[in-house]
């Protein structure tokens, strides 16, 4: 087949679509591909060459996206190759329009997708520029400021809108991702070593840059390297970076990008990574990141919520590591499922089930992905698996059993049963013996019940899922066949009228396993044939049930119908229509149906035909819902056996209906008959067949037809109209007629087909042998002898009403109308396309913009008349008749737009249809694949609805069509009706405008200036209903094109004036709220979708040496000439006049409107808005529109002020002189933190530069994060001064703009104001730090120097004085933009600004108040960001002052130490002299007594230990460190770790004089330190542990047992620090330190302490489960301290270690092995003393004896193993549960203890009890249920 290709293509094509092939016409497609390609290959090239982006190399590239959806890659691997490098050319041009930059990336994805086609031997692509285009959109440094348009969602593209968007992919950002990724796999051998020079440097852990770079190497870094290069790919990053992740244990955001890109490292190269030892620090990160949650008060670290692993990544990770010779991964996931099998229980709910969910849904088909790659996947260039690794049959039996227990758990979970029927399809595909027979256990008492259906639906739908696995039986699963009999026949009760929800799971079911299965009867082969099987002869002897099977369903569905009568579901008063769910039980009940007969032998379906047509034939039903149902049932019937069922029902219906129809009166009534009705329903829906079978009843249906189609009652010619369409369309287009399972059908006899061997088979795609129906000769002249009589008649009638001659009632004329639509909609495909002259001079292009011609199998008879354009000139007759003088009549003009909808579009098929199709073909598909063989083995009739589906996506392609004259005029009509006087009249004539606007070429800029006309102030004609018409028209629908906002100057500098000046206009009203919120609309619309539209495109040569090259490519060669040197020069003319020139005038235009008096101001804010968006970073804007914005500063509007703040921030980006850099190449060294070599960087306030001298020597640099981790090979850094521009221009130095700026702020009058105005206060209590207003300023000292500074001085004195917040927050803002802008001032001026700063700032911070402390940590924070310190050094000296000094209460303290926190954070590594200096004052003061300071200071110690990280190949830190911070405290902390007593929060009295004692203090100091514990649990990297553990005595003393919150302040911190600290990561080598811990506080004398362990261990042991569980001695010493709890003398922590043991077992920490049992049975069997007779009134002696203790934890430890299996019955329970029912009356607290257990373990076990009664033999269960029942109390 192939070879035969090759020959008529002339190449030999990349990957064709193979549906293609079996197309009716086939054969005609190869050479129309060829002339295809020819002309999008030469006029593409032409256009690159010939320079013209838009619309040439749009135009062509989108026509080749249309080519490939329609033919796949067909193409030579060459002229792929070529494609891709232009693609790539273009993509990374760098002034593309985003818009633009997108369409062109998809089709560079859909190019690059299917990467075994190219090798990399074939295509190398540099990485270089992607990353540029990447950081240039994604880091973009001038969108803050508005000079570059980002839209907020999914871009819309340009004005030829595609039409199928069948992948939408969201934002920008995700495509951009998507091409990074399908180009990776060809980067160069030499690209990792380049990308880690490039993004090393970045990673400082404190930075943001580190997430920035961390995400580079995820997506950037290669993983596909063949195995000879490794050395030159991951072994350059895997140790660093997986001892990164190995280190870190606080879940930064960064964590996640590390873990995706191991998950694809694992993926591309599984058995060349030797994962083992990390396999348990894997699985416990995977369990932490699922956020179960554990033990009894749960505090969450919010951080572990947001940042948690994405679980498709760990799916894939997890799924690449198994197999392999260790088989560690599997026994680590078994672990994880037992761990957490119990969360699946449908009685457990949260949000982290979703998670779980997924993970058990995407596990599996992740597995069968790995198992198909490695089997059944022809091999490519990609590295394969090596042997060794390969998963062993036993390794998928592992895996699969591992998975079965929380599958069949999650089946009847809250979220549904869908993500576990997924998982089953996939685990049955792997090993059927184990996954299906449990389900069927489940399925089969599930369709008994009737009182729970819930259980039936989701066994149902996860028994759909493993169908195919079930039926087709195979070696491993071969008794799989013989339950599907009774399967299907116990399903049939599920029919049920009165549970929708049962019934379409019954329909989807039965539909499902029918369509695998031919209803054959087979029962005759047991005698005749001898060869076969056991199973074999079972399946035949069952299959003589079929007839029974299809009858009882046929009653079944009798009786819905029959319950589901009009009469007998709603009143009279309600709609007549059918209601949602009626009609998808009716889509259920006829495509079940049909499924049933198509699949059934000839004997069965004539029984079922009799039946259906006596049903039908007896009774009458209505018309709307019943009589729907059973008319789709005969539909059903006639379709799939046509001769015999017209047979039946044609005379019949015929010979009614002429009873009837005899006597004339019938014709004219207006209610009908309801036998009429029915038949003629009936008629209509069995002739839907294929077309030569209706032909021998040609004549009866005509006489029908005249009889009916002039009937009076509109539902009777309704019924006749649909008639006639569907014989009109069942002669005229091409379809399948049969769908069967097997090609050929089952009319075989017995003897030489079985019919039983083809269950389950897969339809073969090479011998589909597909029925087409393609009209013949006969079928077509019968269409046009109906149209001749019935149409042409109608056509007359209405041209002569249209013209005045005939008067016709509103009824006939909507009559006529629906006879004319229905035979458009059947006959559209004979009639050829409107025809007209083509509109030229639309757009200017130099390059062929020609529509492509695709054959959908139709000769056009040119003979005969044209009935498209004989109804195209009627209807624009008649429209303008009824406008003119009857607008009134609504239903008339919706019949006109949908016929002109339908004249426009329509060739066969509705596009909306087709997308429903589409769906559904893919949701049958996903739920009936085979994904482990792959190779397209769907079932026939899936494949044939997929060759259907590719002849109709031919029809509908109708991009990019010529704009022709007859389109202009019926788009001019449109126009007119979606500006008329009805509302519901225009917005259906809208939606048809939007849609013809996106179908043809460049049509918008002929429509624009006629809906303008509209808005015109200059037209008084205009009446209200055309201006809304009009403002509809412009802002188009949700997902059309937005007319308002075309990414082109020409329409955007037509449109944008146009609705400012609107206005003006007469009909235009602010009165009317539609209009307002029309315009805020539109003006919305815009501003979300604008994006800045490129001004200049410059194609770069090399994008032109491609172009040249794909124009010789042979095969095929391009026709089109190879553009001249004239026409070069040309090209390059024309890009450069284009655009800048429109870019000015609209400005113009738009400042002209603004001072147009008149305007209102609603008007003039659209305008300032539009104007905003005009700012752009490559074009200045025009000096007059910077006066403009400058003036607006002081606009009384405040909203005007607003954007002109914004506006001017970027004004002053855009005239900023630029800097000169000079670059060093500092030394390099692996190691990371604080050298030698980076030693310089930090402040040191010996050598600060206090000097002219010393500042001009001093290197600044600026970005905090260089210098840390390795130097870049290149540092930029600022050169001196001397080269710098200018600064303190003289006015006669500056350019035009600088002046107008200078002007207006050296004016005293200009400041007050504007100073005046932003200290005015906007929302109450909203208000916060603005940062535009910071880049203003910013701007304005950066641009200008110091110029301003006495001006602004006086009122920054002013405002610092005011404690007002809005005041405050003014001066703030004024101030972090001086600081900021001051970067490039010389020494002298920085000096002085400081001197006038720092007095401003003492001043602020004393008077500082609750709603401005933000507002000024902001400011500092903002100043020192990004900033060398040492230039700052004025700055941080007085704020080192002396913050916490009691000066003005606490509350400024605390503000103060924020502020400084704020400072100092920004600043990070580079100031460890400070943090000393802060720490060495603040340590003296940590006890402080007030709690506000106290938190303050807990988060500035965090953030001063930050810097002390525990990261691989980092240098130990030279800022403060943990381990002396900890060692100091606890010398002061030792009053309380001495003493017994209980600790107590002492409040001590303010007024208190004298020193207190030092326990006093040490309570306090431990106050804050828990503050800072509790601070930092969220935010460092990592935890220091040994140290924390040296507190940890103390905390377990202070914590109290009971969940309440009335404590004080010292036992709440106390509390939460143990929950956030038992929550934390362990390494495993402080494993055995923290057990020593523990094991010494279980020895305590206080039983809180006690108990407390045995929480701290729940949670600990959890959330660090795999790393405990690879320690053996840890698990020991773990089991050793929970048994020895149990035995504790305090009841309550005896109860607990019951619990936690209980927990440890459920989680399979721990298992019950025999010598532990022995233990608790011996324990038990502890004897009592006897009960001595106690005196009455004596004391009672309550300490309980060593023995009861002892008996106690026996019963305990029973307990907790009989808790620990809640939803099951081990082999070893019964025996507990005997032991423990002995010590039902035994003394107290043992009593209490077994009652407890047994009503416990009723609760769990009661829903399935049925099943666990089964591990008990008779005499267990007769103790158990004396047990269980309560005694009677009147026994």
């Amino acid at each position: 087949m192939k070879k035969a290709q090759s020959d008529t293509l002339g190449f030999n094509p990349q990957k064709d679509i193979v549906y293609n092939k079996l197309l009716p016409y086939a054969d005609r497609l190869d050479d129309e591909s060829n002339e295809i390609l020819g002309k999008i290959k030469g006029n593409l090239a032409r256009a690159v060459q010939l320079r013209e982006i838009w619309p040439g190399v749009l135009f062509w590239t989108r026509k080749l996206s249309t080519y490939m959806r329609l033919y796949g890659r067909k193409f030579s691997k060459e002229d792929h190759v070529l494609f891709i490098k232009l693609l790539y050319e273009l993509v990374t041009i760098p002034k593309l329009e985003i818009s633009m930059m997108q369409g062109l990336a998809r089709l560079l994805i859909n190019l690059l997708k299917k990467r075994e086609l190219l090798s990399r031997e074939d295509l190398e692509l540099s990485w270089r520029p992607l990353y540029e285009l990447h950081d240039r959109i994604l880091f973009s440094k001038t969108e803050h400021l508005g000079l570059n348009w980002f839209p907020k969602y999914g871009l819309i593209s340009h004005a030829l809108t595609l039409l199928f968007h069948f992948v939408c992919y969201s934002s920008v950002e995700n495509v951009l991702k998507t091409l990074v990724k399908s180009c990776r796999p060809y980067f160069s051998e030499s690209a990792t070593q380049e990308m880690l020079d490039e993004w090393r440097p970045l990673l400082c852990p404190f930075d943001v840059t580190m997430q920035r770079a961390i995400s580079y190497f995820e997506l950037f870094l290669p993983t596909t390297l063949p195995p000879e290069l490794h050395h030159k790919g991951f072994k350059l990053w895997f140790d660093e970076l997986i001892s990164l992740w190995v280190s870190v244990q606080n879940l930064p955001s960064w964590e996640v990008h590390l873990v995706n890109l191991f998950a694809r490292l694992s993926n591309d190269n599984i058995g060349y990574v030797d994962w083992d030892p990390y396999i348990p620090k894997i699985f416990t990160r995977i369990l932490r990141s699922l956020n179960l949650p554990v033990g009894t008060s749960q505090m969450m670290v919010p951080r572990y919520i947001t940042n948690a692993y994405d679980i498709s990544h760990v799916v894939l990770w997890v799924s690449s590591l198994l197999g392999g010779p260790s088989k560690q991964a599997q026994a680590q996931l078994s672990g994880l499922f037992n761990s957490i099998a119990s969360f699946f229980h449908p009685s457990n709910h949260g949000r982290w089930l979703m998670k779980l969910m997924k993970l058990l849904q995407r596990l599996p088909a992740s597995v069968v992905r790995r198992l198909h790659r490695e089997r059944y996947k022809k091999p490519t260039w990609l590295t394969p698996i090596p042997d060794s690794h390969k998963l062993t049959e036993e390794d998928i039996t592992d895996f699969v059993e591992s998975m079965m227990q929380p599958v069949l758990l999650a089946m009847f979970s809250k979220t549904g049963s869908l993500d576990a029927a997924q998982a089953l399809q996939n685990l049955a595909l792997m090993r059927p013996e184990l996954v299906i027979p449990p389900v069927l256990e489940k399925t089969y008492p599930a369709l008994e019940t009737l009182t729970e259906p819930h259980q039936l639906t989701a066994t149902l739908s996860c028994m759909i899922g493993v169908a195919r696995s079930l039926v087709s039986g195979g070696q491993r699963f071969p008794e799989g066949p013989t339950h599907m009999l009774p399967l299907l026949m116990r399903a049939l009760p599920g029919v049920d009228p009165n549970d929708f929800s049962k019934c379409m799971i019954t329909f989807q079911f039965i539909a499902t396993f029918v369509t695998l299965v031919p209803l054959v009867d087979c029962s005759s082969a047991l005698h005749e044939r001898t060869d076969l099987t056991e199973v074999e002869r079972e399946m035949c002897s069952a299959s003589a049930e079929f007839e029974d099977f299809v009858l009882q369903f046929m009653d079944r569905c009798f009786a819905l119908i029959d319950s589901s009568t009009l009469e007998q579901t709603r009143e009279e008063t309600e709609t007549e229509k059918m209601t949602h769910l009626e009609s998808l039980v009716e889509l259920g009940l006829s495509s079940t149906f049909s499924t049933i007969l198509t699949q059934c032998s000839l004997d069965i379906f004539k029984v079922a035909l009799e039946k259906v047509f006596n049903f039908a034939t007896t009774n009458i039903f209505e018309t709307r819902v019943s009589g729907r149902m059973v008319a789709d049932m005969c539909r059903a019937a006639s379709k799939c056996h046509p001769a015999e069922s017209l047979k039946m029902f044609v005379p019949h219906c015929c010979n009614a209906i002429n009873q009837i129809a005899v006597n004339e009166e019938v014709l004219n009534e207006e209610e009908l008959d309801k036998e009429l009705l029915w038949n003629l329903q009936l008629l209509s829906e069995v002739t839907r067949v294929d077309g030569d079978k209706i032909l021998p009843y040609r004549s009866n249906l005509v006489q029908i037809l005249q009889l009916t189609l002039r009937l009076k009652c509109k539902q009777g010619y309704t019924l006749a109209c649909n008639l006639l369409h569907h014989i009109l369309r069942s002669s005229a287009l091409i379809y399948p007629t049969e769908y069967c399972s097997v090609p050929g059908g089952f009319h075989q006899p017995i003897s030489d087909y079985l019919p039983i061997k083809d269950w389950g088979r897969p339809g073969d795609l090479w011998n589909l042998d597909i029925r087409w129906h393609v009209p013949s000769v006969e079928e077509t002249s019968m269409a046009f002898y109906l149209l001749d009589l019935i149409l042409q008649p109608e056509l007359k009638r209405l041209q002569r009403f249209a013209q005045g001659e005939q008067e016709m009632s509103r009824d006939d004329v909507l009559q006529s109308l629906t006879i004319v639509q229905h035979c458009l909609l059947g006959a559209g495909g004979l009639m050829p396309p409107l025809k007209g002259e083509p509109i030229p001079e639309l757009v200017r292009s130099m390059v062929n913009l020609d529509e492509t011609l695709l054959y959908t199998g139709m000769q056009y008879d040119e003979s005969r008349e044209n009935y498209r354009d004989a109804i195209c000139n009627v209807m624009r007759q008649l429209l303008h008749y009824i406008l003119e003088h009857s607008e009134d009549d609504t239903k008339s003009l919706f019949s006109i737009i949908k016929i002109i909808s339908d004249l426009l579009h329509f060739k066969g098929s509705h596009k909306h249809e087709f997308d429903s199709r589409w769906k559904s073909f893919n949701l049958v598909k996903k739920s009936m694949e085979n994904r482990l063989h792959g190779r397209k083995q769907h079932i026939r009739a899936l494949l044939i609805d997929r060759v259907m589906l590719q002849h109709e996506l031919r029809k509908l392609t109708v991009e990019g069509c010529q704009y022709r004259s007859i389109h202009q005029e019926l788009m001019r009509d449109l126009l007119r009706l979606s500006t008329s006087t009805y509302s519901q009249v225009r917005s259906r004539a809208q939606n048809v405008l939007f849609s013809a606007l996106g179908t043809y070429n460049f049509c918008c800029r002929d429509l624009i200036p006629h809906v303008l006309e509209f808005l015109n102030p200059d037209n008084s004609s205009v009446t209200q209903q055309q201006f809304k018409g009009a403002l509809y028209c412009l802002l188009g629908n949700h997902s059309g094109v937005c007319l308002a906002n075309l990414h082109d100057w020409e329409c955007i500098a037509l449109t944008w004036p146009a609705v400012v000046r609107s206005g003006l206009s007469s009909a235009m009203s602010l009165e009317k709220p539609s209009i307002v919120r029309l315009f805020d609309d539109l003006a919305d619309k815009i501003h979300r979708q604008y994006e800045t539209i490129g001004i200049d495109f410059a194609i770069p040569a090399d994008c032109c040496a491609v172009a040249k090259q794909l124009m010789i490519t042979s095969s095929p060669t391009p026709e089109d000439p190879v553009p001249s040197e004239e026409e070069l020069a040309e090209g390059l003319k024309r890009q450069e006049v284009k655009n800048a020139e429109k870019y000015k005038q609209l400005i113009g235009d738009l400042l002209d409107c603004i001072n147009n008096r008149n305007m209102p101001w609603k008007y003039e804010h659209i305008a300032i808005g539009f104007l905003s968006l005009l700012l752009r970073d490559d074009h200045q804007l025009p000096p007059p529109a910077v006066t403009f914005f400058v003036k607006s500063l002081n606009h009384d509007s405040l909203y005007v002020r607003k954007v002109a703040i914004s506006a001017l921030a970027g004004i002053m980006k855009q005239i900023k002189r630029p800097h000169k850099k000079v670059t060093v190449s500092p030394s390099d060294g692996m190691v990371a933190g604080d050298r030698t070599d980076n030693k310089w960087l930090q402040y040191n306030s010996s050598s600060l530069p206090r000097t002219q001298q010393d500042w001009d020597g001093c290197v600044f640099v600026e970005k905090t994060h260089w210098g840390y981790y390795c130097w870049p090979r290149k540092l930029s850094i600022y050169a001196p001064l001397e080269e710098q521009p200018k600064q303190n221009l003289t006015r006669d130095e500056m350019t035009e703009r600088e002046q107008i700026i200078f002007d207006h702020f050296s004016d005293p009058v200009f400041i007050n104001q504007f100073i005046e105005f932003l200290s005015l206060e906007d929302r109450k209590g909203k208000d916060k730090f603005s940062p535009r207003r910071f880049c203003l300023f910013k701007g304005l000292f950066r641009n200008f120097s110091d110029a301003f500074l006495p001006l602004l001085k006086p009122h920054m004195e002013r405002l610092v004085a005011d404690s007002h917040e809005s005041k405050q927050r003014c001066v703030a803002e004024i101030i972090s933009g001086l600081i900021r802008g001051c970067k490039h001032w010389s020494y002298s001026k920085v000096d002085n600004l400081w001197e006038v700063l720092c007095p401003l700032l003492r001043t602020a911070l004393s008077n500082i108040t609750i709603e401005t402390y933000a507002d000024w940590g902001t400011c500092i924070a903002t100043a020192c960001e990004s900033r060398d310190p040492r230039k700052l050094h004025w700055l941080f000296e007085m704020l080192m002052e002396s913050p916490v000094n009691g000066e003005g209460g606490s509350f400024v303290d605390a503000c103060r130490l924020y502020v400084l926190q704020g400072g100092l954070a920004q600043q990070e590594w580079r100031v460890p002299e400070l943090l000393h200096r802060l720490l060495q004052y603040l340590e003296p003061k940590l006890t402080q007594v007030y709690k506000n300071v106290r938190e303050r200071i807990g988060s500035v110690l965090t953030y001063i230990f930050m810097i002390d990280v525990n990261l691989p190949y980092t240098q130990p830190t030279t800022s403060p460190r943990i381990s002396d911070f900890t060692e100091r405290i606890l010398v002061q902390l030792k009053p309380l770790t001495e003493g017994d007593e209980e600790i107590q929060n002492h409040v001590i009295e303010e007024n208190e004089v004298g020193e207190q004692d030092e326990r006093t203090q040490a309570i306090k100091l431990l106050k804050t330190v828990l503050k800072w514990l509790i601070a930092s649990a969220g935010r460092s990297f990592s935890t220091a542990v040994s140290e924390q553990l040296r507190l940890l005595p103390l905390l377990f003393k202070i914590a109290p047992v009971e969940n309440d919150d009335s404590y004080d302040e010292l036992k709440r911190d106390a509390k939460t620090c143990l929950s956030l600290m038992s929550q934390g990561l362990l390494y495993s080598e402080q494993i055995p330190m923290v057990l020593r811990v523990l094991q010494e506080i279980a020895g305590s004398s206080s039983w809180h302490a006690r108990y407390t362990v045995l929480t701290y261990l729940q949670i600990m042991v959890f959330y660090n489960l795999f790393s405990f569980m690879s320690d053996q001695k840890a698990v020991n010493d773990v089991r050793a301290l929970v048994i020895r709890l149990l035995e504790d003398e305090q009841l309550e922590v005896r109860e607990m270690a019951a619990t936690t043991l209980s927990g440890f077992l459920q989680c399979n920490f721990l298992s019950m092995d025999a010598p532990m049992q022995a233990h608790f049975e011996a324990l038990c069997k502890t004897c009592l003393p006897k009960k001595r007779k106690r005196e009455l009134g004596s004391t009672v002696d309550t300490i309980p004896s060593a023995d009861l203790v002892r008996r106690h934890a026996g019963v305990l430890g029973l307990s907790a193993c009989i808790l620990s299996s809640p939803y099951d019955v081990p082999t070893w329970m019964p025996q507990l549960l005997m032991d423990l029912s002995a010590h039902l009356n035994d003394t107290q607290p043992i009593e209490m203890t077994v009652k407890k257990t047994l009503s416990n373990f009723r609760r769990t076990h009661h829903d399935n009890w049925q099943q666990h009664k089964q591990q008990f033999t008779d005499d267990q269960l007769l103790v158990l249920t004396d047990l269980l029942v309560s005694p009677c109390y009147y026994a």
